[in-house]
């Protein structure tokens, strides 16, 4: 993989320290959402999943993301479409996340009004540290007790979740390092809330067409955010680019 921007790497340079690339700021909360698009825009491949648009290379810089992060944020819609399983600790981050003081493994929290959830998936039964699942006051009880017994329940809001709420809840827990993974709905929340610090963004060399959502579907944000790019990466024609806010 080779660097681009900020300065573009030289035929005799090393290949990309992914780890020092993605590292996160320092002493503060931080919230980077990991996209991937078709050329045209396209959040999904034309099966409805984001696989189609991935590559080896954006597999890497997926698991650099969830290697550094201390939780996983995403919706329970993107959970089951993509299939979720709970992340593993993995050898190569391990003594860097105990100096770092970090769980072995990330958290994944879903975010659900609904609880529409089978807590039976190995998410829940085979997690490492019990997965999260961030929801509201007023959601149904059956699903809130089925949360309650097979997951860790974070309540953020009364009728309607309130994720500006939850992700200080997890930051309050000493989940500071934050990673969403979409789907577009859970983004364009987080971004109406203004809470997106950094969007991780793979640009597949492919174009689809078709009915898919755009990174983030939702209504218009009240003032758009303005972003500056301050990494892009390439390899095999796609490219990796980082935009933290303006």
């Amino acid at each position: 993989m080779r660097r681009l921007l900020p300065v573009p790497s030289t035929p005799d340079e090393p290949e990309v320290d992914l780890v020092e690339a993605y590292a996160y700021p320092p002493d503060r909360t931080w919230l980077r959402a990991n996209m991937v698009a078709s050329l045209d825009g396209a959040a999904q491949a034309p099966d409805g999943l984001s696989a189609g648009l991935s590559s080896p290379a954006d597999k890497r810089v997926f698991g650099v993301l969830r290697g550094l992060a201390d939780v996983i944020v995403v919706g329970a819609a993107t959970v089951r479409q993509e299939g979720y399983r709970p992340p593993r600790p993995r050898p190569a981050y391990a003594a860097a996340r105990a100096a770092a003081g970090q769980l072995p493994a990330p958290v994944i929290a879903i975010v659900s009004r609904s609880l529409a959830i089978d807590f039976t998936t190995p998410l829940f039964t085979e997690a490492v540290t019990p997965t999260i699942v961030i929801t509201c006051e007023e959601a149904q009880p059956k699903g809130l007790a089925a949360a309650a017994e097979y997951g860790d329940v974070l309540l953020a809001g009364r009728d309607r979740v309130d994720l500006g709420v939850a992700l200080d809840a997890l930051a309050a827990r000493g989940l500071t390092r934050q990673l969403t993974e979409g789907g577009p709905h859970v983004l364009a929340q987080i971004a109406a809330c203004g809470r997106l610090d950094e969007l991780c963004l793979t640009v597949s060399p492919l174009l689809t067409s078709g009915p898919a959502h755009r990174l983030l579907a939702g209504p218009t944000l009240a003032e758009a955010q303005a972003m500056r790019p301050i990494s892009i990466l390439e390899e095999d024609g796609a490219l990796f680019s980082r935009y933290v806010r303006a």
